[in-house]
């Protein structure tokens, strides 16, 4: 290797794209080719950058299966910054186990927490998490130790062991005061500031307040009774009752939840259940029917009672009823926890990471365009979605994966 392309790997490490281009822009050999597209990537040109790569690919000759293993884990690198959730993960898979084979642990190991960040971001924890596990970081150069302490630290943060997330974000921003490289550094403030900002609303007793990611853990900790609008379960410290596909009985349970220790009446309940304006006999007869399934489904948990004028939330257990709620309600709010990362994401990256039909994901993102509350650039297969962060919008809770007790 020529001490051109070393001093152009050794700046692309320092996260100095502009010095590695100085040196190899105008060459044309594969290591050139290679390091200009991992530039690209750098300075945001994913186009540009995956073409160089793959061309890169092409000019390693065969017996040069390392370097080409090597593209194909910076490829997969801007596919899942891009949001490219449909990018073969076997590629990966294979290029990490040829890295192994020849000895190449660092870039093996870049491979494998590539492939975990994936599955965290699609909501795979314990995939992830047993992944994880399995790397050790000590011997790892100091950027990919924070990859490695981040990736800890967004699987805590689901799961909602904050004190195990922040210790996993100091021994991050320890790690990128080492590696000296402003993005790795600003990418630790903002899951810092995530970690600190509002995840939730608590209503109950008549008041509301916001909730930090760790006054949420003590909540669900506590001996309360939650109604949780942010995973539409209903829990205590003991089980979880999982309402996600009985939209209806959720909506019931919600509004108990709030008006507890009151009692919600008949009309109440059937206008928000059922959207009607005036509750007429079937309206009621309905009521007692979803009532009485509610009250099958919550079992243990708690009680629902019939009072002159409605019904009333009575827990068996815990000592309060609190109603949890994302710090701003919004249709199709799990979607916009996706593009409220800054990234641009294609409507097919949407669906996987949703879990949810390719068309159904398109008429949402149709109807969000029409709102103004998301944008589009560029047409067809290369069509990406985004939106501007929104201050105070919930991400961790939104974001699938689950919550302690699941």
């Amino acid at each position: 290797m020529d001490s051109l392309i070393t001093a152009a790997a050794r700046a692309l490490a320092a996260g100095d794209p502009i010095g590695a281009l100085k040196r190899v822009a105008l060459r044309e050999d594969a290591p050139a080719l290679a390091l200009r597209g991992i530039a690209m990537a750098q300075l945001g040109d994913f186009v540009r950058a995956k073409a160089l790569l793959r061309s890169a690919a092409r000019a390693f000759g065969p017996r040069e299966a390392m370097a080409r293993a090597r593209c194909a884990v910076a490829e997969a690198e801007i596919a899942l910054v891009s949001r490219d959730l449909g990018w073969p993960a076997k590629a990966l898979d294979a290029a990490r186990a040829t890295l192994e084979t020849h000895g190449d642990r660092i870039n093996a190991a870049h491979a494998r927490t590539l492939e975990i960040r994936r599955l965290l971001l699609i909501g795979h924890l314990d995939e992830a998490e047993l992944m994880i596990s399995e790397v050790n970081p000590t011997p790892l150069p100091p950027a990919l130790q924070v990859a490695h302490e981040l990736v800890i630290a967004g699987i805590a943060m689901r799961r909602l062991r904050t004190k195990m997330a922040r210790v996993a974000l100091a021994r991050a921003e320890h790690a990128a005061r080492d590696a000296d490289i402003p993005a790795l550094t600003a990418e630790v403030e903002s899951v810092s500031h995530i970690l600190n900002a509002p995840a939730a609303r608590q209503v109950g007793g008549g008041e509301e307040r916001l909730l930090s990611l760790d006054d949420v853990e003590a909540l669900l900790a506590s001996n309360a009774l939650v109604v949780d609008a942010c995973r539409y379960v209903v829990r205590d410290s003991r089980a979880v009752v999982s309402l996600s596909t009985r939209p209806v009985l959720f909506t019931l349970a919600r509004a108990l939840g709030e008006a507890w220790p009151g009692d919600v009446s008949r009309s109440t309940l059937v206008a928000r259940a059922f959207r009607a304006k005036q509750a007429d006999e079937s309206h009621r007869a309905r009521l007692r029917v979803e009532v009485g399934r509610l009250r099958v489904e919550l079992g243990t948990l708690a009680d629902v009672s019939a009072t002159d004028r409605g019904f009333t939330l009575e827990p068996r257990n815990a000592t309060e009823v609190v109603v949890l709620l994302p710090p701003v309600e919004e249709q199709h709010s799990a979607m916009l926890a996706f593009l409220a990362d800054g990234e641009s994401w294609s409507s097919s990256a949407l669906a996987i990471a949703l879990g949810a039909s390719p068309r159904t994901v398109q008429r949402t993102l149709d109807s969000l365009s029409a709102g103004g509350k998301v944008q589009s650039f560029g047409r067809g297969p290369a069509r990406r979605w985004m939106t501007p962060p929104l201050p105070g919008f919930p991400t961790i809770l939104l974001l699938p994966g689950p919550l302690p007790g699941d």
